[in-house]
């Protein structure tokens, strides 16, 4: 079965390739040292600052496995070739929410890249699904547990 592909903008995948890069050179060097210092004071079994820099290790090394997963499946979609007057990849898309009468503005991401605190909302998302490839004036619904909620689209831009 083939691994689901992962979307990226060129910003999203170089932000990846930095992380990568600083967790292999400079975080797993600091927590070699970590570990060297902690092996010095002697008795292992029951040294807190070993335990914590083995835990450290743990968690930097399955950060730099899912981060390559993710680099190795990505599909880096081009923001200038998205069709104009559109939703689509890379779109910033201001809504009016309807129901709540106020103007929102969100940028479409894939999943990997997703982050509703800075405005980013995948277009896997039911809001994201809903306007891809809609164009301004387009009014969509979505269906949520708690109800029904509708968004207009005021404005579409590729930045």
């Amino acid at each position: 079965m083939a691994e689901k592909k992962n979307i990226l903008s060129y910003e999203g995948l170089k932000e990846l390739e930095d992380e990568l890069q600083e967790l292999k050179v400079n975080k797993r060097q600091e927590v070699a040292q970590k570990l060297k210092e902690a092996r010095a004071q002697g008795d292992l079994s029951e040294n807190a600052e070993y335990d914590a820099a083995k835990d450290e290790q743990r968690d930097i090394e399955a950060r730099i496995e899912e981060i390559e997963k993710i680099l190795k499946n990505a599909e880096v979609f081009d923001e200038e070739e998205s069709e104009a007057g559109t939703v689509n990849f890379g779109s910033k898309v201001v809504l009016h929410d309807i129901d709540m009468d106020e103007v929102v503005e969100y940028k479409i991401v894939g999943s990997t890249e997703a982050n509703f605190l800075k405005g980013k909302i995948s277009n896997e998302s039911p809001l994201g699904a809903a306007i891809m490839r809609k164009k301004i004036g387009d009014i969509v619904t979505i269906e949520a547990p708690d109800g029904e909620f509708q968004y207009k689209i005021l404005d579409i831009r590729k930045k």
